[in-house]
């Protein structure tokens, strides 16, 4: 398993602190260091099953810079899908986060305790 964090988030603090209490074997990626590529960001999308704008952080300054709420520069279709992970990759702070991709193949957005544990329930025991 690994978690893709960023250290001044509380909920990257709250995941990490409830994977320790179960004893979970797993990674840190602190992704503002260690920035995913393009092809990393498609793979951990097709494990969370979601599409890039569903894990953008739309409120982040680089965001409004960009201005991905419009839609006409940025579709949320088949269209922008590339652009929007290209948007990723160039400012990894607009990925939401934690990411925890499970053992299974599969990943979660682990923002609450539910969604952690269902990441946990993943591993391989």
């Amino acid at each position: 398993m690994e978690i893709w964090i960023n250290p001044a988030c509380s909920k990257c603090r709250s995941a990490l602190t409830l994977l320790d209490a179960e004893g979970a074997d797993y990674t840190v990626r602190r992704y503002l260091e260690d920035v995913p590529g393009a092809d990393e960001i498609r793979d951990v999308l097709d494990r969370l099953g979601l599409e890039p704008w569903d894990i953008t952080r739309t409120q982040e300054a680089e965001a409004k810079e960009l201005d991905l709420k419009d839609r006409t520069r940025w579709p949320r279709d088949a269209s922008g899908r590339e652009a929007w992970i290209e948007a990723l990759a160039a400012h990894p702070r607009l990925i939401q986060r934690p990411l925890i991709t499970a053992d299974d193949g599969t990943a979660v957005v682990g923002r609450t305790e539910e969604a952690v544990r269902d990441a946990l329930s993943r591993q391989a025991r």
